[in-house]
């Protein structure tokens, strides 16, 4: 399994399973479940959620599809930016526990940036993670200035990961949110790596991916799997689809093919404001 290493030196695998949206339909439950249980039968066995899914539907079928398989897992989780604050951090997390049906969350991180001061929520991260609530924590959707204002906090410079959008669509953070990311050795979480299915039914990446013999997932996935500061989770609730994400991890794109990509999908040639979903 190809691997990402977190600032930490700990080593979680470069492509995982999202759960956004998933447990909100009782009727795909049990496919849901399954998914999430290959998943781990096939080394993705990084799993993302947050409290924000469902309000709590997503940490709940998470928790179920991983009983009994708690050391198999590196478990991800998000607490809402207006639970970000020194007390209400530890409630949140402690109700995430509970759906997830663990002890212990593997890594932890603030949703978006809201009301709540950083050094706050760093300062509650902290307190989570001495008492073995939470092993890690980081942050998302926080853009370059953020970030900044983060380092010169001085638990900020614990986070393990910021995760952000970013695919073949969204390349904006490789101006400057990216290198300066890279420069530290904090690793990105791409979420939505496939733009919610959309660039399924993008033209060019249709036709760049049946060329190569290949799928348009598993193009844009490739895409992102080439770097080893990515760490990619894509969302499925089905099988076929998981496995089809999964055999990205077996395809390397070359250089020829890459500049094919940046010819249909250029890079940024300026600073942008950060995207979100």
């Amino acid at each position: 399994m190809q691997t990402v290493l977190l600032p930490c030196g700990e080593r979680v695998p470069a492509l995982g399973l999202g759960t956004w949206n998933i447990g909100d339909d009782p009727s795909r439950r049990a496919e849901e479940i399954a998914t999430l249980r290959l998943a781990l039968d096939l080394g993705l066995r990084l799993i993302d959620t947050a409290e924000m899914y469902g309000e709590g539907l997503s940490e709940e079928l998470v928790g179920e599809a991983i009983a009994g398989r708690r050391d198999e897992v590196f478990v991800v989780t998000k607490v809402y930016p207006h639970h970000a604050g020194r007390r209400e951090a530890i409630a949140a997390c402690e109700r995430s526990l509970r759906r997830l049906r663990t002890d212990r969350i593997d890594l932890y991180l603030l949703h978006w940036r809201g009301g709540v001061p950083l050094a706050e929520t760093m300062e509650a991260f902290a307190a989570l993670q001495q008492a073995g609530k939470i092993r890690h924590f980081g942050v998302s959707n926080l853009d370059l200035d953020d970030m900044r204002e983060l380092w010169d906090i001085d638990a900020g410079r614990y986070v393990q990961a910021n995760q952000l959008l970013y695919n073949l669509s969204r390349r904006g953070i490789e101006y400057d949110l990216l290198p300066w990311l890279k420069e530290r050795g904090v690793p990105v979480m791409a979420y939505s790596p496939i733009e919610q299915a959309r660039l399924l039914r993008h033209a060019g990446l249709k036709g760049f991916a049946s060329r190569h013999g290949i799928t348009p997932a598993q193009a844009a996935l490739a895409w992102l799997l080439r770097r080893d500061d990515i760490i990619a989770i894509p969302k499925t609730g089905r099988r076929e689809a998981l496995r089809e994400n999964a055999e990205a991890l077996t395809i390397r794109l070359d250089a020829a093919q890459l500049a094919e990509l940046d010819a249909m999908f250029p890079p940024p040639a300026r600073a942008r404001p950060l995207e979100m979903l």
